[in-house]
């Protein structure tokens, strides 16, 4: 099991001389429906925020509160989102990536060292990839409760165009209620057609150029969860 939260890694870095740390985390990797949306959150040491912890792990009336501390008390922070054209043409765990590089190079001020959940961001600075990373640093933990609520916040807009797929509850992620309804009304343009549960709804023909093989891994391994 991962530690808890803690400012362990942040410490660390600013130990080895970086001054402004910047935790990033995305959500939405496994949706069927709309973008998917990272941030990048630098913390000030001097202003701690009680009660950070990974997104999953909050109502959303916590995250809510939250997230507006984060906004409030943080050096700096940041959103980013690559959209459902860019996951299917470059596939999800590419645009994720994306999406978290267009969160860091929206700070300001700029990161001089980056900590980021599992994986890694395409900018040129020091960075760290920690495994549960959400769920064990508090800046990460931070960008991962940013992110969710702007997704949100996202998906609730998106129900009022689209109410047939209940967005505002689902979320856009693979439940049954979704799954139904993608069924009965087959799938929007904002749906991810790279994504096979979306793919066999829809009463077209779809273009197959899509890295499938991939995909369908990752789906798997992401449907339950951000």
């Amino acid at each position: 099991m991962p530690s808890q939260v803690n400012s362990r890694f942040e410490r660390k870095a600013h130990e080895a001389g970086h001054q402004r740390v910047a935790g990033v985390d995305e959500v939405g990797r496994g949706c069927l429906f709309g973008p998917v949306h990272a941030a990048a959150v630098i913390l000030d040491p001097d202003r701690p925020i009680r009660g950070l912890r990974d997104s999953k792990q909050l109502d959303a009336e916590r995250r809510e509160t939250l997230a507006a501390r984060v906004r409030e008390r943080a050096i700096a922070w940041a959103v980013g989102a690559a959209d459902v054209y860019e996951i299917d043409h470059l596939n999800i765990l590419q645009a994720a990536r994306l999406a978290m590089r267009r969160a860091v190079e929206r700070l300001s001020p700029a990161a001089d060292y980056l900590l980021v959940d599992a994986t890694t961001v395409d900018v040129p600075l020091p960075q760290e990839g920690i495994i549960h990373g959400d769920a064990r640093s508090q800046s990460i933990a931070a960008a991962s409760i940013l992110a969710k609520v702007e997704r949100d916040a996202c998906m609730t807009r998106w129900h009022d165009v689209f109410p047939c797929y209940g967005l505002d509850q689902n979320k856009g992620y693979s439940t049954p209620d979704h799954i139904r309804a993608l069924e009965m009304y087959g799938p929007t343009s904002l749906h991810r057609f790279s994504f096979e549960p979306v793919r066999l709804s829809c009463p077209y023909e779809a273009w197959l150029g899509y890295p499938i093989p991939r995909q369908a891994e990752l789906f798997a391994m992401t449907a339950g969860g951000e």
